[in-house]
């Protein structure tokens, strides 16, 4: 069931809540939290529909915050509020509020959401696009137990890494995290089936990717050993080699969907690793609500102390076979005062990347 209203008030959109909810014969709420989705409307049908999926697992009244920038300055003097008010199997299995703020009105979305939010129920704001650099200073932030963002989306996604460390608050996290805990799930039980020493880690992936670079931060951070970031063409983070006393141990997923893990002295092994979609993500986010405390030491770590940590390329052009690639900087998060310097380091960076190369082995 779908309610429009236009040039309305927090008031009605309540009004119009209670309303849908005894007409399709369901007057109790059942919904565990809040979710509001700040984003414009290019992205905001591929993120509604992702919160849709989520709330099977975590029904939810969903807000979603449009702000609609007017190009008129008559306009932009004007205030006004519409809003799409949908309930039942419209709303996944919670409730749809979809806003679209004008004018003076979208300089305080945080009023006028602040009258929907579910009493006494948790708060979670995300950004698919755009997030602001301090999200616990923003004033929809602010409201939010948790507060999540996607660097995977931004223009410069390791230089947004580096703004995330400088204003981490506890309940702050990221998507291009979220997507590595099928790597950390895999490569701490393949620790735990040997009694090894990890002398150094490699971790193969795209260039510029920040599930690459937290994967690396995560690495160095956890088991205090020196962490090269390698090259490849993808899709996403491809492969993690750690060298131990005892044999190299290999996480190797070339095509985005099916890995091999290898244990020296044990067969390989086929393992499930996909890429995974938005729904599953915020999904798995949406499950704690405590700050993540192991986020927070790696994205600090890796800014503090990796920008030291050497990187080569993965790959090599053909008949290039013994010849050694020149060292460059990992690509983890730059200082913000040296944002200034991030194109240059870029093209810096494609440089190297198409400079002759030895192949990595896992040997």
């Amino acid at each position: 069931m779908k309610i429009d209203l236009t040039d309305t008030t927090a008031g009605a959109i309540n009004k119009a809540l209670v309303q849908g909810r005894r007409a399709i014969g369901t007057p109790a709420v059942g919904m565990v939290l809040t979710l509001v989705i700040v984003t414009d409307e290019e992205n905001a049908y591929d993120a509604l529909k992702a919160a849709n999926d989520a709330s099977r697992e975590h029904p939810s009244r969903t807000l979603v915050v449009i702000k609609r920038v007017s190009r008129s300055p008559r306009d932009r003097t004007s205030s006004r509020l519409d809003a799409e008010v949908r309930v039942g199997a419209d709303a996944g299995t919670g409730e749809t509020v979809v806003l679209r703020l004008y004018g003076e009105a979208a300089d305080h979305a945080d009023s006028v959401v602040l009258p929907l939010l579910l009493p006494d129920a948790p708060v979670v704001v995300w950004w698919p696009v755009n997030a602001p650099l301090d999200p616990a200073k923003d004033p929809l932030g602010a409201l939010a137990q948790r507060r999540v963002t996607d660097t995977y989306a931004a223009e410069e996604p390791v230089r947004e890494l580096s703004a995330r460390a400088e204003a981490y608050t506890p309940g702050d996290t990221d998507l291009s995290w979220t997507r590595i805990t099928p790597w950390r799930s895999m490569l701490a039980a393949a620790l735990d089936q040997v009694t090894c020493e990890v002398k150094a880690v490699e971790v193969e992936g795209e260039e510029f990717n920040p599930s690459c670079e937290l994967l690396a931060m995560w690495l160095a951070d956890r088991l205090d050993v020196p962490v090269k970031r390698s090259l490849s063409s993808g899709p996403g983070l491809t492969a993690v080699r750690m060298d131990t006393d005892c044999g190299p141990i290999v996480l190797d997923r070339a095509d985005g969907s099916l890995a091999t893990l290898s244990i020296e002295g044990q067969p390989a092994r086929a393992v499930a690793l996909k890429r995974r979609d938005t729904a599953e993500l915020i999904a798995e986010e949406l499950r704690r609500l405590d700050p993540d405390d192991t986020y927070a030491s790696a994205l600090r770590y890796g800014v503090e102390r990796l920008n030291t940590v050497p990187r080569q390329a993965a790959e090599a052009p053909a008949g290039a076979a013994g010849t050694e690639s020149a060292a460059e900087p990992v690509a983890v998060p730059e200082p913000v005062e040296e944002a200034a310097k991030a194109p240059a380091k870029k093209a810096a960076a494609k440089t190297a990347k198409k400079a002759p190369a030895r192949k990595a082995t896992a040997k």
